[in-house]
């Protein structure tokens, strides 16, 4: 069993930055794939990044490269993602997920656990 409890949303405004955590608990998750997911009001569940785990090896949806960037603390079992100029259409909430498989992933399918998720709501 792993839980996955991810903070840091809030309400920002447009052009402004955020770093969201997930805390995982149950097992360590230095050997595994973490994921960052989002899902706006009436949209489905978005692909945002992942990262092997060691760090070495992401991945991130074409759309929002350059703005998003994945880290992981392994010794703390932390997985984070930063998001700079923040545009109102990432007001989403913003999930983490873990993958059991070896392989960076951008299927929602492909994670085993998740998070309940973190509201970002981003003001024009």
């Amino acid at each position: 069993q792993v839980q996955l409890v991810e903070s840091g949303g809030g309400l920002v405004q447009a052009g402004g930055s955020l770093r969201l955590s997930c805390a995982a608990s149950g097992r360590a998750l230095s050997s595994y794939v973490m994921g960052w997911f989002r899902q706006a009001p009436g949209k489905e569940r978005e692909f945002v990044a992942a990262i092997s785990w060691s760090g070495g090896n992401t991945l991130y949806a074409d759309s929002l490269k350059g703005r998003f960037t994945i880290s992981r603390d392994n010794a703390n079992n932390m997985v984070y993602l930063q998001i700079d100029s923040l545009k109102p259409e990432d007001t989403a909430v913003y999930y983490c997920a873990v993958r059991f498989k070896s392989g960076v992933a951008a299927r929602a399918w492909q994670y085993d656990y998740w998070g309940q998720g973190t509201q970002v709501t981003v003001s024009s």
